[in-house]
């Protein structure tokens, strides 16, 4: 990308934002903008071709049968697997990680193949919905602080060798597999269960997709009060005694 721009992709609205995940555009590009960047951003509806020469793209969660076209689309388009052939960051969520992964239960109950973007497969559970607040420890590697976030899900993902958990949960259920992680991540793809929208609750996420995709080591500081005082909020009622 150019020193001062980024081109901001936000895939599928009409199929993949619920919860509010379409925040996670807004705070991205706000990030973004506060710190001198021009920020082109593309709302990419599913009837119209995926743009490959994008630097970031966000893709949200969705009910079942909006996940299965979503993913027919994401197939026959092709346009983010070649984004992301082309060194790309993509950060999703709930529905669209799933889609992201080699397999997923569509709405149909069969076998969905995923874009095989992330080494995830992902089941559904036979139990209660995975619902409520999540407080977890992001990878080391990514040197992040705690995620809070909100999860509401069936689905149960298996990560592969080809990925690595994006956190470990301390409070909720992540990716529902009873080992304690949450999302998965390899290279510049990440996925994650978390709404909330999960990048206003963790701006420093959105902060470390800018800096893949300015492919700088550090950004310059911004007036986080704002931000800090909503994690400290979410944080003392994820760990307060019920």
């Amino acid at each position: 990308m150019n020193d001062n721009s980024l081109r901001l992709i936000w895939v599928y609205p009409d199929l993949l934002s619920t919860y509010g995940d379409q925040g996670n555009a807004l705070v991205v590009e706000r990030r973004a903008r506060q710190r001198g960047l021009a920020v082109e951003r593309y709302d990419v509806r599913s009837d119209q071709p995926v743009p490959t020469g994008g630097d970031i793209y966000l893709i949200g969660g969705g009910e079942d049968r909006p996940q299965r076209l979503a993913a027919e689309r994401l197939r026959r388009d092709g346009g983010l697997a070649r984004a992301v052939g082309n060194g790309a960051i993509v950060f999703s969520v709930c529905a669209g990680y799933q889609i992201l992964g080699n397999e997923f239960i569509n709405d149909l109950g069969q076998r969905e193949a995923g874009l095989g973007l992330l080494d995830v497969v992902s089941t559904r559970g036979e139990g209660s919905r995975c619902v409520g607040d999540v407080l977890a420890d992001v990878d080391p590697q990514l040197g992040l602080p705690q995620l809070t976030g909100f999860e509401n899900h069936q689905g149960i993902t298996h990560i592969g060798p080809g990925a690595r958990p994006f956190a470990t949960v301390r409070t909720g259920n992540g990716n529902g597999t009873g080992d304690g992680t949450e999302g998965a991540w390899a290279d510049n793809v990440f996925g994650t269960y978390m709404h909330g929208p999960v990048l206003a609750r963790n701006p420093l996420i959105a902060d470390l997709l800018i800096r893949l995709a300015m492919d700088t080591p550090q950004l310059p500081p911004l007036d986080d009060r704002w931000y800090e005082a909503l994690r400290a909020e979410r944080i003392a009622a994820t760990t307060q005694p019920a």
